[in-house]
């Protein structure tokens, strides 16, 4: 049973997120949402409709040189995923159980990362593997921790450098992934700005990763990343840059 004691903790809390938020010296991308709803919109694919390689070529080129427009109100609402666009939750990614009211009382931590899709001439993109705690191989893409004095974008030069030895510059703003963890002494709120990038130099390679955490690095037809990567966030995020190309185009 809940108590008024245990209502006036929430309370607490949710006015000391919201003090967090206001506070927050990254602003998110302007598409911002959460990893509470997964997957893609019924009858819709990452592949339906993809730039052709020649078409993502120019489209990548040109966000390297033009100076992005101010969206008008309109645009900008039209822009903004909602929880209706967003694909339906698969059995699967459910929670088995509710949160304890004990997690609430945990300090809570914000941790800021940053990383990307990195294209090459021939619209691939450069995605890295890794073993999960559980030790299972997942696909994923390359992103990191934003250090002290780096913007977002810096960290996604340099996580991408690291994790797959190509040098990239960033063209587009895509994304930022909001979501919350509980670890044994904290519960930690994650966001992660998403990025593309073009590809201006480097080979592909793991070598150069200070962690070692990535074990290989590979390049992926932009089409094909919903059947690779392993992540429902992840997979929104291609999903997304493909929907702005195609809006741009």
């Amino acid at each position: 049973m809940i108590t008024p004691a245990d209502v006036a903790r929430m309370h607490a809390n949710a006015a000391v997120h919201h003090t967090l938020n206001a506070a927050d010296p990254l602003e998110p991308d302007e598409l911002l949402y959460t990893s509470q709803s997964t997957g893609l919109p019924q009858g819709e694919s990452l592949g339906n409709p993809i730039p052709t390689p020649a078409q993502l070529r120019e489209r990548l080129a040109a966000a390297a040189h033009a100076k992005p427009a101010a969206p008008s109100p309109h645009e900008q609402a039209d822009a903004t995923p909602t929880p209706a666009m967003m694909p339906r939750r698969r059995t699967s990614d459910r929670p088995a159980t509710f949160a304890s009211l004990d997690a609430q009382e945990l300090p809570v931590v914000r941790e800021y990362s940053a990383g990307g899709l990195v294209f090459d001439d021939h619209g691939r993109v450069a995605i890295i593997a890794r073993h999960s705690r559980s030790g299972h191989l997942e696909w994923c893409l390359p992103k990191g921790h934003i250090e002290k004095g780096e913007t977002p974008q810096q960290t996604a030069v340099r996580e991408v450098h690291e994790e797959t030895g190509i040098l990239g510059e960033v063209v587009d703003s895509i994304a930022t992934i909001d979501y919350w963890f509980t670890g044994t002494s904290q519960r930690v709120h994650k966001l992660v700005h998403h990025f593309a990038l073009r590809q201006i130099g480097g080979e592909l390679t793991v070598e150069g990763d200070p962690d070692h955490e990535a074990e290989d690095a590979i390049w992926v037809d932009f089409a094909d990343l919903d059947d690779v990567l392993s992540y429902p966030n992840e997979r929104k995020i291609a999903w997304l840059y493909a929907r702005k190309l195609n809006r741009q185009g």
